[in-house]
């Protein structure tokens, strides 16, 4: 039986994981009315495998969406029991923020932000279909037979599309353990004609601490000066707990080695492609065949809770191999399995079906977002979540929509990697996906996007104002340092020689002193003329030295910045036509009509794509530039 609920919504939001969180906070924030369907509402934002935000690249990303007005950062604030930063000892650019989380008290805070926010409905449904008419979605219908409206759509049902779960040779239909898989929104997919395709992740199992020998493992403690996730939170005074450490040896790996073909992934019955960054323990051993050990790390998945999650041992082996295998690790030899780890294979559509926006282009209103593009991760799904539902609160509203491009963000690398390359495996944020990442630091993320948060409407007036106050300072600060000189003097001399630095033989300002790699922003107080400046933060100092100390790097990449933005800023039409422009091959014409890339820039970027081809386009696009401003021409050829 039909039923028709009463109440139109601006914006649905199917699934509560990260990204349905992030997309339904933003729309609703934005002023949007929203409704949230998820299959169980005492699971909204958990965590469901590593119980840990951030990491190189991921911690980039989660900088950004709190940059943007996002709640991830301060939910991970919120819920962490242990800070560290990430490649200290490299630069800043790659540097990075990671937190272990309290499971529940991240699940909690979460589940509290949405059912805060007034413009929220949440409800237990389980979404069986889209409502699509005239190539428009105009809302959801749920197993129940429910039909909800809306003007727009935002889908995030993580790895529940089609979710099968393997143990070994037990196969359970499911998306999580102990949760149902959604089938019938699978089904709509490939219904309506997008291309579906199947990926799979995987979890360890989790152990009984009660049961680990912990007297023989390595501690790793937290940052003694932990460093918040989110801008809003100036400094961390909470107790921390101490993750361990251990490793397989030459017994686990020959026990993983004797029960291959009890695997599910050795055994042909997973079809989906896994993360290559993320391998299971039997894919380590059998592709890093030299290696004499693996690296563990024991995390605590809460304050309250003696449970363990054993990082580095993702496996799908049956029940009774994974007890044989953990046991002849140093420090578990007595250890219970409280979960059994397990792989999971579930649907994914292809993104290169996806307009930057995160708009489909088969079904207008229609917005994809988190694992349903073919990424992996809790800060990829809020990103893409957080975009999502910003860009269909703005459509709703009738604003232009939100595009972050490659030199703006970590984000904007990410979504224009998906829509422009597709993925063929689960895709994993990195910093060496970026070209420009000594401008897109973790450290600037506030200054980057701060005004774009507050344009949206996420980040309120105090936010904007600190923003905006800590970029000024910053600016100000650096012209102080260029303008101070410093006259060589045997006192001052002196003082550089005790920090290691060779004697002024001529006046220097204090921006050319900082330049030294041996001299940091808080030496130069020693030095004299007012060189230190007490900091509102220790960003502002860090970013005092980037700015200074890679100054030519910088500008070489800013340069960069503008050769590309000359790319990205000459649009491609949406009804150009590649067939028959010479000098582009089928393969070419082919690849170009599938992405439908919205600029020029984009088009370079398109896997196989040569200069050649596009310095052709580029002739192509002048020339209908030109017609056009003669005269009423197509673009076709």
């Amino acid at each position: 039986m039909r039923i028709n609920h009463p109440t139109n919504y601006d914006v649905i939001v199917i699934g509560a994981g990260h990204a349905g969180c992030e997309a339904a906070l933003a729309s609703s924030r934005m002023g949007c009315r929203t409704l949230v369907l998820t299959a169980n509402i005492d699971t909204i934002g958990l965590m469901s495998c590593n119980p840990s935000i951030g990491g190189v690249g991921k911690g980039h990303l989660v900088k950004e969406i709190d940059a943007l007005g996002g709640e991830m950062g301060k939910a991970a604030d919120h819920a962490a029991i242990q800070w560290r930063r990430l490649n200290t000892r490299k630069g800043a650019a790659v540097q990075a923020t990671r937190i272990q989380a309290d499971r529940q008290a991240y699940r909690v805070y979460m589940k509290s932000a949405l059912e805060s926010e007034r413009n929220i409905d949440i409800k237990q449904r389980m979404a069986e279909g889209f409502l699509v008419s005239n190539g428009m979605v105009s809302g959801v219908k749920t197993t129940l037979g429910e039909h909800f409206f809306s003007d727009a759509v935002v889908v995030t049902p993580g790895t529940f599309p089609n979710g099968l779960i393997h143990i070994g040779m037990t196969k359970i239909p499911s998306g999580r353990a102990g949760e149902a898989a959604a089938i019938g929104i699978s089904d709509s997919f490939g219904s309506l004609g997008f291309r579906v395709g199947r990926l799979k992740t995987g979890t360890p199992p989790r152990l009984d601490g009660r049961t680990i020998d912990w007297g023989m493992l390595e501690p790793q403690p937290g940052d003694e000066n932990p460093k918040p996730f989110s801008f809003s939170n100036s400094s961390i005074s909470r107790e921390q707990m101490p993750c361990y450490i251990t490793y397989t040896n030459e017994n686990t790996h020959r026990v993983i080695t004797n029960n291959l073909h009890k695997s599910p992934l050795y055994s042909g019955e997973i079809k989906g492609i896994g993360p290559r960054y993320c391998p299971s323990i039997e894919d380590k051993v059998v592709k890093f065949r030299d290696k004499e050990r693996h690296q563990i790390f024991l995390e605590p998945e809460g304050t309250h809770t003696y449970e363990i999650y054993p990082n580095g041992i993702s496996t799908s082996l049956p029940l009774e191999v994974q007890y044989e295998l953990v046991r002849t690790i140093d420090g578990l030899s007595r250890v219970e399995i409280m979960r059994p780890g397990y792989a999971v294979e579930y649907d994914f559509v292809d993104p290169v079906q996806l307009k930057p926006t995160l708009e489909t282009k088969l079904v207008d209103n229609l917005y994809f977002a988190g694992q349903i593009n073919g990424t992996t991760g809790y800060e990829e799904a809020a990103s893409q979540g957080l975009m999502a539902g910003i860009n269909a609160a703005l459509r709703v509203k009738g604003r232009d929509p939100l595009i972050l491009d490659r030199s703006q963000a970590y984000i904007g690398i990410m979504i224009d990697d998906l829509v422009t390359k597709g993925v063929d495996e689960p895709y994993r944020m990195f910093t060496s996906r970026a070209e420009y990442r000594l401008v897109l630091r973790e450290d600037n993320a506030d200054i980057r996007l701060g005004e774009i948060g507050y344009r949206t409407g996420l980040l309120n007036e105090k936010m904007y104002e600190r923003f905006y106050n800590k970029k000024k300072s910053i600016s100000d600060e650096l012209h102080r340092l260029e303008n101070i000189k410093i006259m060589p003097s045997p006192g001052v001399n002196n003082i550089l020689a005790g920090l290691g630095s060779s004697p002024l033989k001529k006046p220097q300002s204090l921006k050319e002193i900082l330049r030294r790699p041996e001299i940091s922003y808080r030496e130069l107080d020693l030095i004299g003329g007012g060189g230190y400046k007490a900091p509102p933060g220790e960003d502002y100092v860090t970013q005092i030295e980037m700015e200074v100390k890679y100054e030519g790097y910088i500008r070489m990449q800013v340069e960069q910045i503008n050769k590309f933005k000359k790319l990205e800023n000459m649009p491609i039409p949406g009804d150009f036509s590649y067939h028959g422009i010479p000098g582009l091959s089928k393969e070419i014409v082919q690849k170009l009509s599938n992405v439908r890339p919205g600029s020029l820039g984009q088009a370079s970027r398109i896997s196989g794509m040569t200069p050649a081809a596009i310095s052709v386009i580029m002739v192509y696009l002048k020339k209908g530039e030109f017609e056009r401003g003669a005269g009423p021409h197509s673009f076709s050829s």
